[in-house]
């Protein structure tokens, strides 16, 4: 994927959008629906960065006018639905208005390149073929530059000049900015998140998001007996990462309460059920917040194995915590490093990297294969359900 120059950028005026590939193989109707809901994120991310602009929308593909096109096609790749953006030279389709556009992106992006192919893909009905378009434009770019060192290479070029021409337009350009894919946020409705400051729950959270479910993200606070400040602050700033990727007004995140809780489950149960037990109490929290908010589903960052709490057999004790909404994992089969991958891309790596105090109240010896009548009894004996009240009485929606 080449590379756009901000030196480039007076030699644009708009944006190729294309559409992520899971959207394009759905039926008529709803690629339609997907796509505007695209556009409308677009517009919206595009005046929420101050970006002057006009979006063409025409099925399969959407176009952007402006005059700042390297930084609406940066913003544009962070819209879910949106599989790439490259910033381009807008012009009519007539040969002779292709070839001069051609000429103008020439002139910059083969300085001290000694190879360049010309790629053309066409929508409607002209006067010319693909070939025709890319021979006539090829042909001229070496007759403009008269460079004895500058040849065509059409499998392996330096430079790739690239034109699509669709119906009275074409659009000419050499890079690509990369986007998420994956479906316009939103349609899949809503999901609670449980968030903390690690590295797994931000990814898993942003999983939901590139599938096209709004978040609602929950942090249960356990300082300053069992966590600190510190990881509260991280908690907060991936929630405000992960909000940067969308254009909804709403930006909050639940803080729940949890140290009292915590501190009945360490005293009243026995010590290696006390991850089991205390996660139970989140997800049951996390329901309740679910039905308020009209959510249809919970997301944890959980992968199997990675801590004691995790094992096939303690994630169905855990499951039947929740009665009345499924419990999503996006990252159940991931490793550390796919893991981390996805945290830089997201950008909450750094956040999550840094040092904090974290949980100190898990078990030197915790149970592997939690037994559901033990836990419900234990469950009795601390009266879990008075601590869930009171913890949803405590929550407060901050905004980030």
């Amino acid at each position: 994927m080449q590379v756009v120059r901000e030196k480039d950028q007076c030699t644009y005026n708009s944006v190729i959008v294309r559409f992520g590939c899971e959207v394009g193989v759905k039926s008529s109707k709803t690629r339609l629906y997907y796509e505007k809901e695209v556009c409308r994120h677009i517009r919206n991310l595009l005046e929420k960065g101050g970006v002057e602009h006009d979006v063409k929308y025409v099925f399969g593909r959407a176009y952007v006018t402006t005059r700042n096109a390297i930084k609406a096609s940066e913003l544009v790749t962070r819209v879910f639905g949106v599989s790439s953006a490259s910033p381009a030279l807008e012009t009519t389709s007539k040969m002779e208005d292709i070839i001069d556009a051609a000429l103008k992106i020439a002139e910059n992006t083969l300085k001290g390149k000694k190879s360049f192919a010309v790629r053309c893909r066409r929508t409607g009905i002209h006067p010319y073929t693909s070939v025709d378009v890319c021979r006539e434009v090829g042909g001229a770019i070496l007759r403009h530059l008269k460079r004895d060192d500058l040849k065509v290479d059409l499998k392996n070029p330096e430079v790739a000049i690239k034109i699509e021409v669709r119906d009275d337009k074409s659009y000419v350009y050499t890079g690509e900015y990369e986007g998420p894919g994956g479906f316009p946020l939103g349609v899949q409705g809503k999901v609670v998140c449980l968030l903390s400051g690690g590295m797994d729950s931000p990814v898993a959270c942003w999983l939901a998001m590139k599938r096209g479910a709004a978040i609602i993200p929950v942090y249960f606070d356990a300082s300053p007996a069992f966590s600190d400040e510190a990881s509260r602050v991280k908690a907060l700033e991936c929630a405000r990462i992960l909000f940067d990727w969308t254009t909804e007004k709403q930006r909050t995140i639940y803080v729940v309460p949890h140290e009292e809780a915590l501190a009945t489950i360490r005293k009243k149960c026995p010590e290696g059920y006390t991850c089991v037990i205390c996660k139970r109490v989140m997800y049951r929290v996390a329901e309740r917040i679910a039905e308020a908010e009209g959510a249809e589903g919970i997301v944890t960052g959980e992968a199997l194995g990675e801590q004691a709490s995790q094992t096939l057999a303690n994630l169905i004790v855990l499951n039947e915590a929740a009665k009345k909404y499924p419990v999503h994992r996006p990252l159940l089969c991931f490793d550390k490093t796919e893991t981390e991958r996805l945290a830089r891309k997201i950008g909450t790596y750094e956040v999550s990297a840094r040092r904090s105090r974290g949980c100190t109240a898990a078990p030197k010896h915790p149970v592997l294969r939690a037994k559901l009548e033990r836990v419900l009894e234990i469950e009795r004996n601390i009266d879990a359900e008075r601590l869930i009240e009171e913890a949803l009485k405590k929550a407060e929606k901050v905004e980030v």
